[in-house]
């Protein structure tokens, strides 16, 4: 068995990662939160079974930015030998910029569930293990493993998946305060991951309900965990890791962000998505509400937002409620 430690040093310098978030979590978006301090970034998880296939979409999910130099990469699936074939086809694509594997036990998506992947692994704890240990003899990377408090409301598993990912050799876990059962509903329960990391001797990840770097600062205290994965509270809203890395530190906090700044990081985030190509601007629509959330005259500008479809569109709604917001106006909100 490898031994499970090699990640203890990574998190004692890098405490500070973005979660990784289907449809979300893509070059674009990694590049903005690594420019505000996320110290690691994850790929959206990636299918081993379309990687078998050697299907082109997913295989594109393994990009990288521009200036990525490390990257972790989550791999989700149900069936040991294509999970193990496909991390050891990951690693040998990636090399050194591959930080460490993460599996997904986590997801609660039904799509996702429904084929037993995802959280429903909770549910399989034998097959768990049997995944873990095959993907760890696999490749030669940390391989870590991300999952909730349990599947089902009432059912608490996180402490003995825990405990059997350790065994498995897991070299980290991340735990999501929530039951898959729950989606996102509710509040993540931090005492669930104090009671990992107080059952584990590998670096705990917390995840579930971090907003700001005062939350982040209330979970470490509450959790003693290694590291802080942020998920939905990046989303639109970057500057995030940059509050939370300074929380952290003790150093002074930044300034919240600027009407104008969340305009001008809509357009740039919308600009880095047109240069992928494809029909990878279409995801700015949800995006652009996120970074609209709360602005004035913001109402008028997501209706014309459902319907852009290019660059220019983006650009003349978000020019449009510049103008709307500096005039205290909404009629100049233009429709595309």
């Amino acid at each position: 068995m490898k031994t499970n430690d090699a990640l203890r040093p990574f998190f004692e310098e890098r405490r500070v990662l973005l979660a990784p978030m289907a449809g979300v979590s893509d070059t674009a978006f990694r590049t903005l939160c690594r420019e505000q301090g996320a110290d690691v970034t994850y790929t959206e998880m990636v299918s081993a079974k379309g990687l078998s296939y050697a299907n082109e979409k997913t295989r594109r999910l393994l990009d990288l930015a521009g200036g990525e130099d490390i990257v972790a990469v989550q791999l989700f699936g149900h069936e040991p030998d294509v999970m193990a074939r496909e991390a050891a086809w990951i690693e040998g694509e990636l090399g050194e910029r591959l930080a460490y594997l993460d599996i997904n036990m986590g997801c609660p998506a039904r799509k996702i569930v429904s084929k037993g992947d995802g959280s429903k692994l909770m549910t399989t704890p034998d097959l768990a293990r049997e995944i873990i240990e095959r993907v760890v003899d696999a490749v030669s990377v940390p391989v870590t493993c991300k999952f909730r408090r349990g599947y089902a409301v009432g059912e608490e598993l996180a402490v003995p998946f825990a405990v059997m990912a350790e065994r498995a050799g897991a070299a980290a876990v991340a735990v999501h305060g929530r039951y898959a059962m729950q989606y996102y509903s509710g509040s993540a329960d931090w005492d669930t991951i104090a009671e990992v990391k107080r059952a584990v001797a590998i670096p705990v990840i917390g995840n579930g309900d971090v907003r700001s770097g005062d939350d982040a600062l209330a979970m470490v205290k509450k959790t003693c965990c290694d590291a802080v994965m942020v998920a939905r509270g990046a989303e639109g809203n970057p500057w995030v890791f940059a509050d939370v890395k300074a929380a952290l530190a003790g150093s002074d906090r930044p300034k919240a962000p600027s009407w104008e700044d969340r305009l001008a990081m809509a357009h740039r985030h919308a600009d880095l998505l047109d240069r992928r190509g494809g029909k990878n601007i279409a995801r700015m629509r949800k995006h652009a509400m996120w970074y609209l959330a709360g602005l004035p005259h913001a109402s008028v500008a997501r209706k014309e937002i459902n319907s852009c479809q290019t660059l220019a569109d983006f650009d003349r709604v978000l020019e449009a409620l510049r103008l709307a917001i500096e005039k205290g106006c909404e009629d100049h909100v233009r429709p595309v």
